[in-house]
């Protein structure tokens, strides 16, 4: 979900909206319900949280009262709406045919904007003529060549995935429904970034939206496996390593520098040059606060962050309390503002600190060199990238407060003048 809030790019209408204005809240109307069984899923396992209500499906009552409730808490004249799963085509068509016609009656004339995260195994020439009628966009989970993607997303019953993701984007295609990629950088595809960055090009992907996966794991008696802020927790095998990120991140920027600038958009090289001019991020990661998005389970319950659904972040539930009350109470602005209160020391004194501002709080679970909690486990690779575009940032920021276009310094960019 990340490009500069300045940015022309389909993306930018996924994430822009957020960092507008800070009620922002995605939608999981099946739960952890999914057709796959990824291996560094970060959701399935909240299956734990609901086992005793039986299917997770969010009621047509819930549904109507989110909606009314959602627009009528915005102050900007577009309402953007996020379905996430799980695997949000586990529910039928109908069930989004209702979602507009819903937002349709509850509009009173705001402009609604719809984007749905898939992993595009289910989508179908039906699915697709909906999307491209109603305009939504749609971001597709893929991780690059059969090999990496199939590594670890595969079926219930450990069949590859690959082919049919890729069937569901040619049938998006065919039907000119606005897509973008959302990849995982993990230990494997970590090591080949090129042949990663290429895939994209190769299949038409214009945005691409990458996420280091960091998991921990630690198991709990509740069921579940993974390891919230307050426990200790064993690094996940297939989490990326921090030089290895590093070195992914700037194997691709040489490449999108060169060849593909304003042809190809990646999302952390967005919210750097943001970050570097002054301007809020798209990303939320690479933001200075938290807090801008809660998401809403399938029975009402409202947490912090989609990766915070743990009992302790648990702000409410919507039968019992309004959305406003939830998002702007005293809890989630707590939770906000400890992503810069909670920053160690050399975080604070870091050169580095308004390019990357912690990074996720979710992956701060390592000490510094001086031995103080806190330190983003990602630390080394980010310094590695941020130290090696900033010659790239400095000049763009140069050109921007010149009232150079952006398209101008793309240009330069891709035609070698800014080398």
């Amino acid at each position: 979900m990340t490009a500069s809030p300045n940015s022309t790019t389909p993306e930018a209408r996924l994430t822009a909206a957020p960092f507008a204005h800070p009620m922002y809240i995605m939608v999981k109307p099946v739960g952890s319900a999914c057709n796959l069984r990824c291996d560094y899923c970060y959701y399935l396992e909240k299956q734990h949280l609901y086992a005793n209500e039986g299917r997770q499906m969010l009621s047509d009552e819930l549904l109507e009262r989110f909606i009314r409730e959602y627009i009528e808490s915005q102050t900007t004249p577009e309402v953007l709406f996020t379905w996430h799963g799980g695997e949000p085509l586990v529910r039928p068509l109908a069930f989004y045919e209702k979602v507009v016609r819903l937002q349709q009656r509850y509009a009173r004339g705001r402009r609604i904007a719809n984007s749905l995260q898939t992993n595009g195994t289910l989508i179908n020439d039906d699915w697709a003529r909906f999307f491209h009628d109603q305009g939504w966009l749609i971001g597709v989970s893929l991780d690059g060549p059969e090999a990496y993607h199939d590594a670890f997303r595969r079926t219930r019953g450990g069949g590859p995935s690959f082919r049919n993701v890729i069937r569901g984007i040619d049938i998006l295609n065919r039907h000119a429904v606005e897509w973008n990629a959302l990849a995982v950088a993990n230990r494997l595809n970590g090591d080949h970034p090129l042949s990663f960055y290429r895939f994209f090009k190769n299949i038409g992907c214009q945005y691409i939206q990458v996420t280091p996966v960091v998991e921990r794991l630690a198991h709990h008696d509740d069921g579940r496996q993974l390891a919230s802020l307050v426990d200790e927790g064993q690094l996940a095998p297939f989490s990326i390593r921090p030089k290895q990120w590093g070195n992914f991140l700037c194997t691709i920027f040489d490449e999108w520098v060169r060849h593909d600038v304003s042809m190809f958009f990646f999302n952390i090289f967005d919210a750097t040059l943001a970050n570097w001019v002054g301007v809020a991020p798209g990303l939320c990661t690479m933001a200075k606060h938290c807090g801008h998005a809660g998401v809403m389970e399938h029975n009402g319950d409202v947490y912090s962050c989609d990766h915070f659904v743990f009992p302790e972040y648990k702000l409410g539930n919507i039968h019992e309390q309004s959305l406003v009350e939830m998002m702007y109470s005293e809890r989630q602005r707590r939770f906000g503002r400890a992503k810069a209160d909670s920053l160690p020391t050399q975080c604070r004194e870091c050169q580095w600190l308004n390019a990357c501002h912690g990074e996720c709080p979710r992956n701060r679970f390592i000490h510094t060199a001086n031995g103080e909690p806190g330190l983003n486990y990602l630390c080394e690779g980010y310094r590695q990238y941020f130290s090696h575009v900033a010659p790239y940032m400095d000049v763009m920021k140069r050109l921007l407060g010149e009232k150079r276009p952006p398209a101008e310094i793309m240009d330069m960019l891709a035609t070698g003048a800014l080398r």
